[in-house]
């Protein structure tokens, strides 16, 4: 989604009075890059594959098919997954739980839709060519409506939080296990800037990356506190290379690092980056 210049500098200023500290020892600051190809234009999600190793999940916005991408980490596409059943309205972060994908159909650029939901299905082998079995979870704000492209899964509770993007600062929601057809989420609290666009829970379900479109902020839990403790917490700067439109960062499954990948904005080519824990 294109963003207009004057909000885009208002989360650059917040962003920046986060950042005061940016810490360049936590990860490698060059990244591994490579060229995806053929090109995804509209990535706004990516989770790497526990099930097919050498492969992150890829999922694309609004104006795009209910689809899951495979995407080999060397930038190669390797196929397309079609979700019956699904619909991508305005699809916007992804997670792999255990064996399971949710996929966050939670944006709303307008602030028209009211209702909001997550799509839940069994992670697929590269051999499959649909999906077939999955679950629909509805969702309201208590406070209107919000657009969002941000949510992180707690992997014992499965509590699920959402962080909204075009307010100022930006929301943190909290959608509570065990789901309801249709459910009020609530709000916990804010972060210290707006405009986030994606999230990541690292494999030690403690280390939290919080993404907007200038940069990346790592939260930690604190012993005995909650994911939403965490986000309400002081963050960390990361030293991150600004993408034309980056809206999607991952952990690597074995910790080694994260994966950011971008929208093709106003770029001629996407790039798979790799930022290699020091």
């Amino acid at each position: 989604m294109v963003v207009p210049v004057l909000v885009m500098a208002l989360f650059s200023c917040c962003q920046r009075e986060v950042n005061e500290s940016i810490d360049g020892l936590i990860y490698d600051t060059v990244p591994t890059a490579h060229t995806v190809t053929p090109m995804i234009q509209e990535a706004s999600g990516i989770a790497d594959s526990k099930a097919n190793p050498g492969y992150i999940w890829v999922q694309e916005d609004s104006g795009t098919p209910p689809e899951l991408i495979l995407l080999a980490k060397d930038g190669t596409v390797k196929k397309r997954i079609y979700v019956k059943g699904a619909e991508n309205r305005d699809w916007e972060d992804m997670a792999l739980v255990g064996n399971t994908i949710y996929i966050g159909e939670i944006g709303d650029n307008n602030a028209v839709h009211g209702t909001y939901y997550f799509y839940l299905m069994e992670e697929p082998l590269a051999t499959a060519d649909t999906v077939y079995n999955v679950t629909k979870i509805a969702f309201t704000y208590p406070d209107g409506n919000h657009d969002a492209e941000a949510f992180i899964v707690d992997p014992t509770t499965k509590d699920i939080y959402i962080i909204s993007k075009r307010d100022n600062p930006s929301i943190v929601y909290k959608l509570s296990y065990p789901y309801q057809p249709t459910q009020v989420v609530t709000k916990i609290g804010t972060l210290g800037y707006g405009g986030v666009v994606s999230a990541a829970l690292a494999p030690d379900k403690n280390t939290i990356l919080v993404k907007t479109y200038f940069g990346l902020n790592q939260f930690v839990r604190p012993t005995g506190k909650s994911l939403g403790d965490a986000l309400l917490s002081q963050p960390k700067g990361i030293s991150y290379k600004i993408e034309p439109q980056g809206e999607a960062v991952s952990f690597a499954l074995d910790g080694s690092g994260f994966y950011t990948l971008s929208e093709k904005g106003f770029s001629n080519a996407v790039i798979l980056y790799f930022y290699k824990k020091k």
